[in-house]
């Protein structure tokens, strides 16, 4: 005879055990990545945006630029604080050693964002040579150092490193400046016509080629200096996501070429997908490698985190579709004159 199956128990309550049987710590591990990966998709081609705001000298087409971003640009922000929320929901302990291990470095962050956000309100108050041209330059500092903070933090808590600069973490956030680049590129070849469009073909191929190549400079100083890492580096995860990245550049580049705009921006859109994997391949199992934290150890206790998973799966499709009204609302290219 053999034996009957027992399936497995089912909570009686929120307490007994995690919601359906679900692995929620590592589903709360793989959100708070996903979250990252929307905010740096999203507010990422704001970014770059910003950047190629600094590249343009005629006002119409500065106007241009700052108008194809400013339905998106505060909403986009807004994932970046869910990302935050997520972390304390989930990871408390995590948050609070991770923001304190590294609060100028977050304050520094903090004060590109809003550098980068009041910069295009205050530059259209005055139709005025010299308060343009300062806070035209506002906007590109903010737009450029928010990336490049941002990029920093995320080697320096993949790393588990306690300073705040460290090379691998100024390599890393260079690449992410230039992946900003990439993706703004994209997103302006959509909203634009004409000859400010056709111009930035040569923008985002040099924005690529700067990617690869502070990709490539990354992975090998992360190689070089931390020994940690490496067998997450040489993972077949890692190796697959590393060598999708290459596949993504080579058809972001045809699609550049061909004047295939949304494809382009959906590559784009995966080379930062591609990008946020690495990251969160090479933190696993730990959430936190400074203080041998791992997903296990820092989640919150069951019952918290049953009720998170249940108002997570509410509300994140109403959020989602906000999103959707909302680009579907301001869809199609900025018209010249068009302004902020």
């Amino acid at each position: 005879m053999t034996e009957a199956v027992v399936p497995p128990a089912v909570p009686l309550s929120l307490s007994d055990g995690p919601l359906l049987g679900l692995p929620l710590p590592e589903i709360w591990f793989g959100l708070l990545f996903f979250v990252l990966a929307v905010f740096l998709a999203l507010d990422g081609f704001d970014f770059g945006v910003g950047a190629i705001f600094a590249l343009r000298s005629n006002p119409h087409e500065r106007e241009q630029l700052i108008a194809a971003i400013g339905p998106f640009w505060d909403g986009n922000e807004v994932w970046l604080v869910v990302f935050g929320g997520a972390m304390f929901a989930a990871f408390p302990t995590v948050y609070a050693a991770l923001f304190s291990r590294h609060y100028l470095l977050m304050f520094a962050i903090l004060g590109a964002l809003i550098l980068r956000g009041l910069a295009p309100e205050m530059y259209e108050q005055r139709d005025d040579d010299a308060w343009r041209r300062w806070w035209g330059r506002a906007f590109v500092v903010g737009s450029v150092t928010a990336p490049l903070f941002l990029g920093v933090f995320a080697a320096n808590w993949v790393l588990g490193a306690t300073r705040i600069l460290t090379l691998p973490g100024l390599v890393v956030g260079l690449a992410v400046v230039a992946l900003t680049v990439v993706d703004g590129a994209a997103f302006l070849r959509l909203k634009t016509r004409g000859d400010l469009q056709s111009s930035l073909e040569g923008v985002a191929l040099r924005g690529l080629a700067a990617y690869v190549g502070l990709v490539v400079a990354a992975l090998g100083t992360v190689y070089a200096t931390t020994p940690a890492v490496r067998s997450a580096l040489t993972a077949p995860l890692a190796l697959a996501l590393v060598a999708l990245t290459v596949a993504l550049a080579g058809g972001y580049a045809v699609a550049v070429r061909r004047d295939r705009h949304l494809t382009a921006f959906a590559a784009a859109v995966g080379l930062v997908a591609a990008f946020v994997g690495v990251v969160a391949r090479l933190t696993y199992p730990y959430v936190d490698r400074a203080t041998g934290a791992t997903v296990g150890d820092a989640v919150v206790s069951t019952l918290p985190l049953n009720l998170m998973s249940i108002g997570a799966a509410v509300l994140l499709p109403l959020v989602f579709t906000y999103f959707a009204v909302l680009y579907s609302t301001f869809s199609g290219p900025v018209e010249a004159g068009e302004a902020y």
